[in-house]
């Protein structure tokens, strides 16, 4: 039974590294909290003896764990060393809120997805797929404005759901975006080459 939104669970975990839910009295897996995140049940997880709360490094297992998982990745490798290269990096204090922005908008863009293939009676896949590339390619031009508003500028714009350069949708957009990717990570290759030491 899925508790109310506005309450949150208190896990603790032993230092035999059990888990065990306040809640609900009973012994949990790393299996269960996932699935807790799945039904947005809120829960904070604190180290039984301390009080310390721990719910990011616990929320860092499950990750690892279910990248672990065979077909599951959901982090590119280029994505993880990237991530790495972050740490320590004066850039380390936006990506934090720049992820969080991210994924919400990508939760957003999930339920707008989800919206639109019910009411896509009369639309072809490839129609639906062309809009979907169109607000992708505009949200990760936005994104891309907090780091480098030149980069930004290069960006297709696309306004009221269709794409200045290419108002049909072409195929041409989503090779035109693995460009501008290419063209960005090479930037920030070159960005790091030049850091000093």
């Amino acid at each position: 039974m899925a508790k109310a939104a506005d309450t949150v669970t208190v896990i603790k975990k032993y230092a035999n590294r059990r888990l065990y839910n306040t809640g609900t009295s009973t012994y949990v897996t790393l299996e269960n909290l996932a699935a807790m995140v799945k039904r947005n049940e809120e829960f904070v997880v604190q180290d039984a003896k301390t009080g310390e709360d721990i719910t990011h490094s616990v929320l860092t297992q499950i990750i690892f764990e279910q990248e672990n998982k065979g077909g599951q990745n959901l982090m590119p490798i280029a994505f993880l060393r990237q991530l790495i290269r972050f740490y320590g990096d004066q850039m380390q204090m936006v990506i934090p809120s720049y992820l969080e922005q991210s994924m919400s908008a990508l939760a957003r863009e999930q339920e707008n997805w989800r919206d639109q293939m019910k009411d896509s009676v009369g639309q072809s896949p490839m129609q639906l797929m062309e809009a979907q590339v169109r607000r992708n390619t505009e949200l990760f031009r936005q994104a891309m404005t907090m780091f480098n508003p030149f980069m930004a500028g290069a960006m297709p714009r696309t306004e009221g759901g269709r794409g200045t350069e290419s108002a049909g949708g072409s195929p041409d957009d989503l090779a035109a975006m693995r460009q501008q990717i290419d063209a960005m990570q090479r930037r920030l290759e070159e960005m790091d080459k030049r850091k000093p030491g």
